[in-house]
């Protein structure tokens, strides 16, 4: 794969911080709260099936995240569920929006060594303007960036903005990130570039089949092995 690339971008949820393990443990913990009204698997399809019908309106992050949680608590328990475990389950979303910032293994060794060697860094990532915001500033790695675009979505028009905004064609752009479905496979369409590091636990709504014959993109198992490409 090729190496000149004028921008380098990296996906920001699993990618620079664990993100999805925090979800993960809440729905384990929502699943117990309604434990006298469904089982845990009944809960988490319901969970997920609202979760989908809510993207639209709610896009992505921790905030439509609590509002698809009390949505489901309240058509598995048919409107009966108790104050007391919507307030749990806000305190639980709460929580999660204050956690402490956990950053993936190397990955400020890597950003510093690509950041040496010239390469112009920007973050584009789904997710909550505010969230993710506040994520980064706890994180220490903003002074890395050259540009942080929060997007709705991550679709190929979604990237053709990016790089408009960007001005670099589709071949100038390497994208690094997580998800193959959302940080790779739109912009092989457009013709750029993707490093996928995939993270040991993947959102159901992610999940796809991957492209393996493709000279644009490559896969590896951690983001260290970054140096020994660019």
């Amino acid at each position: 794969m090729k190496t000149n690339f004028k921008v380098v971008g990296f996906d920001a949820d699993d990618t620079l911080w664990v993100n999805e393990t925090f979800f993960r443990e809440n729905e384990k913990k929502f699943c117990e709260l309604l434990s006298d009204f469904s089982t845990s698997d009944e809960t988490m399809k319901e969970l997920y099936a609202t979760e989908m019908n809510n993207l639209e309106e709610y896009g992505y992050g921790t905030k439509g995240f609590v509002l698809s949680m009390i949505e489901t608590a309240l058509k598995i328990s048919g409107n009966t569920v108790p104050q007391s475990i919507i307030e749990r389950i806000i305190e639980l979303g709460k929580s999660q929006i204050n956690q402490k910032v956990e950053l993936i293994d190397g990955i400020e060794d890597v950003l510093n060594y690509l950041h040496q060697k010239g390469y112009k860094l920007i973050i584009a990532t789904k997710g909550d303007l505010l969230d993710q915001e506040r994520k980064l500033k706890k994180s220490n790695l903003e002074h890395f960036f050259h540009h942080v675009e929060v997007m709705s979505n991550k679709q190929p028009d979604d990237y053709k903005k990016l790089l408009l905004h960007l001005d670099i064609l589709p071949e100038d752009f390497l994208m690094i990130g997580n998800s193959y479905k959302s940080d790779i496979e739109p912009l092989l369409e457009l013709g750029a570039y993707g490093i996928h590091v995939p993270f040991h636990i993947l959102w159901e709504h992610e999940k796809t089949t991957e492209k393996e014959e493709h000279p644009n993109w490559l896969k590896i198992q951690n983001i260290s092995a970054i140096k020994n490409i660019l």
